[in-house]
């Protein structure tokens, strides 16, 4: 009698064992490892992002036009000049784009010097409100601006960086070409670009073209 009382607690006790094992050993290494694998980044230098699976990444920033100013036939022609510049391309590269908060930090610094030098009361008044109204926009997320950009990438090879930059550089020259204005990305900004990103709180939009 006593013996199947032993094994049963044996069993109950392992089951018990087995269970907090489990939970609290095996879903913390396994959450350890996805985390880890998440993040698909070695290191980022210069204008390169070096990833854990042997790829280099260069990036540049569509600047925004405003095409609300150019009449129908500029804008079907300006289609027609980008058309053609791309459409020799042969190598794949993916455009992004992100929606992001209005950056108005210079002209809330402007209002501020502006309201420390003023001795008008009526204008330091407006100027307090403007401020206010203006970050309480800022903060809700309601004003957005889009931001554009091309991610061009190989794999590595001794000499990859300088035939990248080629690749972008050829890439920046046609669209400046038609007077769309390019910026290549350098470390600070590809950092800034994969927080864009990875902020879920705005929306994003991927698209790739081979």
């Amino acid at each position: 009698m006593i013996l199947p009382i032993i094994m049963i607690a044996l069993c109950l006790f392992g089951g018990i064992g087995y269970f907090f094992y489990t939970k609290f050993v095996v879903s913390k290494k396994t959450q350890v490892n996805t985390a880890q694998d998440f993040v698909n980044i070695v290191d980022i230098k210069d204008h390169f992002l070096y990833t854990k699976d042997d790829y280099v990444m260069s990036y540049f920033k569509i600047q925004p036009i405003s095409i609300e100013l150019l009449s129908e036939r500029e804008k079907e022609s300006l289609c027609n000049m980008l058309t053609a510049e791309l459409s020799s391309l042969n190598e794949p590269f993916k455009f992004i784009a992100i929606s992001r908060p209005v950056d108005i930090s210079s002209l809330i610094s402007e209002y501020t010097e502006l309201l420390h030098n003023s001795t008008d009361q009526i204008q330091k008044t407006l100027l307090r409100k403007e401020i206010y109204e203006m970050n309480d926009y800022a903060l809700s997320g309601e004003v957005v601006e889009r931001q554009f950009y091309i991610v061009l990438w190989q794999k590595y090879y001794d000499g990859v960086e300088e035939d990248l930059i080629k690749r972008a550089k050829d890439f920046i020259r046609r669209f400046e070409s038609c007077g769309v204005p390019c910026t290549l990305l350098k470390e600070g900004d590809i950092v800034g670009l994969c927080s864009l990103v990875n902020n879920s709180v705005y929306e994003k939009s991927e698209v790739s073209v081979s």
